[in-house]
Formats: C-alpha cells, sequence, structure tokens
C-alpha cells in the first residue's frame, strides 16, 4: 500500500505541475498524449483505492487557478471538463452508464461533433449585447479577457435575430473554443522564430497566449476564431434538443460548427461518425484532437447532471495523438536531389497518429540553434496529417548535461564534396550535381505522380537500378527491357510487365507535368503550369529571356533566376533533347477557357456542402483559374462557404471580391455542369 500511496502522490504533484504549465504558462513540456496517460494511471489508482481519493485530486479539479494578472470572473454555472474515451468500447460503456442512471434501455439519441483544440472561453450576453468574457479557469472561476474578446471580429457584439426567428434571450451564457486555424498557426511560429522568440508547442498554446495579453492590441494582431458548443446559464429556454439549441445560437450571429455536427439514433452511427472525424481530421483548417459526444435532448442532459468535474450526459473520444514527447537518439544528414543539406533526428520510436514515427526532420542549421535542439534531448514531435514528423520544441528543463550539440558537416556525407551555402540562404549544399544521393532523387521527383507519373517504380527499385548501373539519368528508364527488370530483387514477371507498361504510358504527358519533372528549383506544380500555359512550348520556354519571365504574373525574380540558369546549362538543354528522342510525347496545351474564372484565382474558407475543396480546385482551374491558400494582393475572388474563418475578414479589409457558393456555382455556369 505504502508504494500506491508514493505513486499516487507523485501523479498527482506532476499533473498539477503540468496543469499550471499548460493553463496558466500556455507552454506545455509534455504532449496532450502523455499527460492523458499520466491521467488515466491516476484514476484508475484512485478507483481500485476509494479510501485514498481526495476532493484536491486533479481527478477532481478542473483547468487551473485564474493569472492574477486578469480579473476574476465567477460563472454562474461550473465550466466542466469532459471525461475521455480512446476506443470503440469506451463509447458502448458510456452509453451503458447513460441508460443504466436513466433506468431505460431504450436508444439514446446523441450528438457527435469535432472537438476543437482551443481554449475554452463563455460569452455573457445581456439584453443581446456582450458584456462579460472569461476563461475556464478552475471551471469555477475565470479570467476576465472581456477587452481581448472584443478584438476577434467573428464574434458579435450584440446579437442579432433573422426573420420569422425567436429573439435572443434576456440572459445568454454562450460557451466556445477560442481557436487558430493552422495557416495563421505557422505564420505566426515563423515569426516568433525570426524574433529568436520561442515558438508556441500547438494552435491550442497559440490560441491562450494570444487571448491572454495584457494588451489588446497584441490580441487584435492575432488571427483568432471562435465557435460555440453550448450554453451556461439562459433566460428562456426554447430549445428541446442541443442540435436545436445549435441552430438558435447561429441564428443570432455566433459561429457554430453545423456542418459537421451530426445526430446519432444507433450506437453504431455515433462509432462511426467518429471515425469518420478521425479520418477527415487533416481536411480541417483548424486543429481537432477527438470528437464530443452529447445526449441531445435536453430534459435527459439535466436529469444525469454531472460529477465533480464533468458532465455525465457528454464525453470526448480522443483521436491518436498527433504530437508524443520521445528522445532524440542522433543526429544525421541527409542530401536531396536539390543537393540541400537537411539535419534528421533520429527518435526514439513513438507512435503518432497510427505511425510509428523514428524521425524528424529538423530543416537546417539556424533552426536547429534557433529552438536550441540537441542529441540526447526530450523534445515534443509532431505530425499533423502527412507532414513529414518534426520537433516542436525540446524540453530544456529535463536536460542532464550529457545532451550534444550539432553542427552541420564541412563535406557531403554521401560523396565528400566540400559544401557550399549561398549568400541569402539558410540551406547548406552540396554543389556535386553526379553525387548519389542528388542522382537518386532526382529520379525519385521525376517518376512522382506530380511529374511523369511511373505507377510502382519506387525508392528500393531506383535504388537497384542505380546500383547495377542500368540507368544514369532519367531518359535511361525508356530503354529498360523485360530482361533487365527480371534481375532485380523481389520483381516477379507480372510485376516486370506492368512496370515497362507504366513506364511506356508514362511517355505521353502534359507540359505542365515534365516541366515540373525537370526539376527545376522553385519551379513547382503550380508554377510549372504557369509557364506551360504562357509558352505552350518547352523549346520557347528555354528561349524565354529573363525580361519574359519576370513580366509574367506569378513568377518571381527567384524563380527566374533559376529557370534561366537551368536552360543556360548546355547539359540540362542536351537531357531535355535526350528525353524527347526516347519517345516522351508533351500535349498541345488546352486553349484557354471562355469561363469568367479563367486567369482568376481563388481562396476558399469555411466548408463548401456540394463539393470538397478538392473538388473545387479542379472545377477551378478546368476553367482557367488558380487557386491559392491565403488571401493576397492576387486574389481575385473569396469563396465563403460555411463558418468561414478569418481569410473573409481580411478579404473585407483587401476590398476581394467575396462569393457565396451558390454565387460561385453561378460564375462556373454551365463549366460546372
Amino acid at each position: 500500500m505504502d508504494k500506491v500511496i508514493t505513486e499516487i502522490e507523485k501523479l498527482r504533484e506532476e499533473i498539477r505541475y503540468h496543469n499550471h504549465r499548460y493553463y496558466s504558462l500556455d507552454d506545455p513540456e509534455i504532449s496532450d498524449a502523455e499527460y492523458d496517460r499520466l491521467f488515466k494511471r491516476l484514476l484508475d489508482l484512485e478507483q481500485r483505492h476509494p479510501e485514498l481519493a481526495t476532493p484536491e485530486s486533479p481527478t477532481k479539479m478542473v483547468g487551473a487557478r485564474p493569472q492574477e494578472t486578469f480579473s476574476e470572473v465567477k460563472h454562474r454555472l461550473p465550466m466542466l471538463s469532459l471525461g475521455n474515451s480512446f476506443s470503440d468500447q469506451d463509447i458502448r460503456d458510456f452509453d451503458t452508464r447513460i441508460k443504466r442512471f436513466l433506468g431505460d434501455d431504450s436508444p439514446v439519441d446523441y450528438t457527435v461533433e469535432p472537438k476543437i483544440d482551443g481554449l475554452a472561453v463563455e460569452l455573457v450576453y445581456e439584453n443581446g449585447s456582450l458584456t462579460v468574457a472569461s476563461t475556464r479557469g478552475d471551471g469555477f472561476t475565470g479570467e476576465n479577457v472581456t477587452r481581448n474578446i472584443k478584438t476577434i471580429l467573428t464574434i458579435p457584439l450584440t446579437l442579432t435575430q433573422k426573420k420569422n426567428t425567436l429573439p435572443p434571450p434576456d440572459l445568454l451564457e454562450v460557451r466556445g473554443e477560442v481557436y487558430m486555424e493552422l495557416e495563421a498557426f505557422e505564420k505566426l511560429n515563423q515569426e516568433r522564430v525570426k524574433r529568436d522568440l520561442p515558438p508556441f508547442a500547438n494552435p491550442r498554446n497559440a490560441a491562450a497566449g494570444s487571448l491572454r495579453q495584457l494588451d489588446p492590441k497584441i490580441t487584435a494582431r492575432r488571427p483568432l476564431n471562435m465557435f460555440c458548443y453550448g450554453i451556461g446559464t439562459i433566460s428562456e429556454l426554447s430549445s428541446d434538443t442541443h442540435h436545436e439549441l445549435m441552430t438558435l445560437l447561429q441564428q443570432w450571429g455566433l459561429r457554430v460548427n453545423r456542418p459537421y455536427i451530426r445526430i446519432c439514433n444507433t450506437l453504431t452511427e455515433v462509432i462511426d461518425y467518429c471515425r469518420h472525424l478521425e479520418e477527415i481530421r487533416a481536411q480541417f483548417f483548424f486543429e481537432i484532437d477527438g470528437a464530443v459526444i452529447k445526449v441531445n435532448r435536453l430534459d435527459l442532459q439535466a436529469r444525469l447532471g454531472q460529477k465533480s468535474r464533468s458532465p455525465r450526459w457528454s464525453m470526448a473520444f480522443k483521436f491518436k495523438p498527433t504530437q508524443e514527447t520521445t528522445t532524440i537518439i542522433r543526429i544525421d544528414v541527409q542530401v536531396g536531389r536539390t543537393g540541400a543539406l537537411t539535419p534528421v533526428a533520429h527518435l526514439k520510436p513513438v507512435e503518432l497518429g497510427g505511425v510509428v514515427v523514428r524521425r524528424a526532420t529538423l530543416h537546417n542549421q539556424e533552426e536547429i540553434d534557433k529552438k536550441d535542439i540537441r542529441e540526447g534531448d526530450l523534445v515534443i514531435v509532431q505530425r499533423a496529417g502527412d507532414v513529414i514528423p518534426e520537433i516542436v520544441k525540446a524540453i530544456k528543463s529535463k536536460r542532464t548535461g550529457k545532451e550534444k550539440r550539432f553542427a552541420m558537416p564541412s563535406q557531403c556525407p554521401v560523396c565528400g564534396s566540400g559544401v557550399v551555402k549561398r549568400e541569402g540562404e539558410v540551406v547548406v549544399r552540396c554543389p556535386n550535381p553526379n553525387c548519389p544521393a542528388q542522382v537518386k532523387g532526382s529520379f525519385k521527383h521525376f517518376v512522382s505522380k506530380g511529374a511523369m507519373n511511373i505507377d510502382g517504380l519506387g525508392d528500393k527499385i531506383i535504388a537497384q537500378l542505380i546500383r547495377k548501373r542500368l540507368i544514369e539519368e532519367e531518359a535511361d528508364l525508356y530503354r529498360l527491357s523485360f530482361d533487365n527488370l527480371i534481375t532485380l530483387d523481389k520483381i516477379k514477371e507480372r510485376s516486370a510487365n506492368n512496370l515497362l507498361k507504366a513506364i511506356e504510358n508514362s511517355k505521353k504527358t502534359t507540359l505542365a507535368k515534365f516541366i515540373y519533372a525537370l526539376g527545376i528549383r522553385h519551379v513547382g506544380e503550380y508554377v510549372a503550369a504557369i509557364l506551360a500555359d504562357h509558352f505552350g512550348d518547352i523549346e520557347l520556354l528555354g528561349k524565354a529571356t529573363e525580361e519574359e519571365l519576370i513580366a509574367i504574373e506569378g513568377i518571381g525574380p527567384q524563380i527566374v533566376e533559376s529557370i534561366t540558369a537551368y536552360f543556360e546549362d548546355r547539359h540540362n538543354r542536351d537531357h531535355i533533347n535526350r528525353l524527347i528522342q526516347v519517345g516522351i510525347e508533351l500535349e498541345a496545351p488546352s486553349p484557354p477557357p471562355t469561363s469568367p474564372a479563367a486567369g482568376k484565382t481563388f481562396v476558399i474558407t469555411g466548408t463548401l456542402s456540394s463539393m470538397k475543396r478538392s473538388e473545387a480546385k479542379e472545377v477551378i482551374t478546368r476553367n482557367g483559374g488558380r487557386m491559392a491558400s491565403y488571401v493576397g494582393g492576387n486574389t481575385d475572388y473569396l469563396i465563403a462557404g460555411e463558418s468561414p474563418g478569418s481569410k473573409l475578414r481580411k478579404a473585407k479589409d483587401s476590398g476581394v471580391s467575396i462569393l457565396s457558393e451558390d454565387e460561385f456555382l453561378k460564375l462556373l455556369g454551365k463549366d460546372h455542369e
């Protein structure tokens, strides 16, 4: 029993420490997943030994005490936390508990919605006007952030009433999550690193740190948003269900993530939708770390009530983590197709998003120095969507003194050539074009989906072909025979024939894909498409002057320098000729579309109801338009779907034309059909 008591006390102390760093300092030292494991272990021990449970335990508390720098706001109703679940069985157990408490085995209707990883806040509207805004704090008392909340343009200062709808109540306490979009988060961290400030660990901490500024002017410069997910006290309740209540909030001018709130009539539907949200989490423009399951009927919510720190009628289903804590075993260097030397951290294996991660990029020496990352460090590593894992921060408080600083080598680790660093660049490069690493990287790029799209020609096969000297340049791929391929490891007759067919099929391609396949520095798929549309012929592109190139919209000086340098090199021109000689046929570009979208640049914000973003992009490009990820000087149209983000505000400020989804489809006319 002494060991159990010791472990419980140690866990409580550790959790309190991490609560303070997370809720009060917005500077966590461990990942959410590791925190969840500590919390679950303490919860399990207290459940097995109820005589050791105390009211002061973190399992009975919510959040952390408000900072003294803000005045306090007492919540009329406690802002509770949610219990967590991690498996389908946990969801079934939740449903069983609900029915047992209600004394009824009848099916329960639930709502399921994305769990936004932000900062919980409460907004108090009296007679339709925003009077007080506060953070969750310890659940009973929060921090007064009214002045800062009022700088968030998507939060209404006054509630509205749409025609033929109910008026707002005299008193409404609405609760929600203040968050920062992923793109804005990345830009903010880049700016902080440039100013030698520590980057935020994740969008949640960035949002929390931005909202809790003492100077509202700083908050106003941070692109924050808010989604409402529920209420506290309300003077007149006119809804029977949570779903109806969310509809009312939206009618009163509050932002609700309605496109993704789903009513589920069976437990199977609940589980399926939770899994669906996890599958599409990378498609959201904000961070979600789970799904929230709620009993839909408000009268049942009232009957179920609450436990010490969480409501009985709601639960969070946590997704597989995208951040974890692990250790850097060593740091070495990889050489890419352009000769860039990239430091890579080899990690103690850790599971992220269902994938075991063993390596993470460290980008460059400057990044390593600014983040002060060392071999042997305990670090937070993240992997969001399909992004290559990267180190977020080192946990410096855990250093033992044995950690080693890293310095980039003076010679290429593959071919031994002396490395170079061009003026104005942070990247160190190997100048040897025949470096084996660059050769292999060039082949990988050439056969990739966005380039020549040779299906089945993966890394291992390319490595074997190079090692056996069957290929030295890309044109050699089109000279390979069945006898060549059948000699490779794990290549059977069928695989060899399929690969030969894929190589042959790749000969017919577009000029844009061919330009991209050449691997010209700074020329990605988007720029390659612009060049193909403008010149329509590879020879004309090769003869273009700097003046001609710089005059093209979307082509900057850096790209111009890369293109002219590439075509001035005789070896590159000969390389293109050899590719044409082995049978590559470039399709003539289609005539410019007559659609109103032709030549226009579009940006999308919010959720579209009739199509996915990828489908919208395809429609736009098919009609001669271009897609961009952010609102800039060249943006012609912003398409605003449901629950638009900060891009809408920027578009309004910049005078960009704003289209609803219906207006966008009308603009395309018959071409969309």
